[in-house]
């Protein structure tokens, strides 16, 4: 009896598995053109912006639910619509450097039902200080 109660506690993890695999392969999948863009130096109190160019690789409609900024000095819009599989979306990210100084990493954080549920994206630059 324990024999079979092993045996099947074997059997339904690998149907689990199979399932998960299944559902994997046929989700919403994130491809992004680029994942950061480092803009060198900028101005302290300079404002900047980048569109990230993303694609929907998978078989399912992607559904972003939230992109959350690291800090408020970024600030991220994006598609509130479904992007269908093979077709692209943007998010556009603005970072103010007013009240920043040397080397930044804006993190945005891109929340969604792709097989991946958590992408990010990123600003870079080195803050420099006004010269009068």
């Amino acid at each position: 009896m324990k024999k079979l109660a092993i045996l099947f506690s074997l059997f339904a993890f690998v149907m689990v598995l199979q399932a998960n695999a299944q559902d994997a392969g046929s989700g919403a999948v994130i491809s992004f053109k680029e994942n950061s863009i480092d803009f060198g130096d900028i101005v302290q109190g300079q404002k900047v912006e980048h569109t990230f160019v993303l694609t929907n690789t998978g078989k399912s409609p992607l559904v972003i639910s939230n992109v959350a900024a690291t800090c408020g000095c970024t600030v991220p819009s994006w598609p509130k619509e479904p992007v269908a599989p093979g077709k692209s979306a943007e998010i556009k990210v603005s970072f103010n450097s007013t009240g920043k100084m040397g080397k930044q990493n804006s993190v945005v954080r891109i929340y969604s039902n792709a097989t991946e549920p958590i992408e990010k994206v990123s600003l870079i630059s080195n803050v420099i200080p006004k010269t009068n």
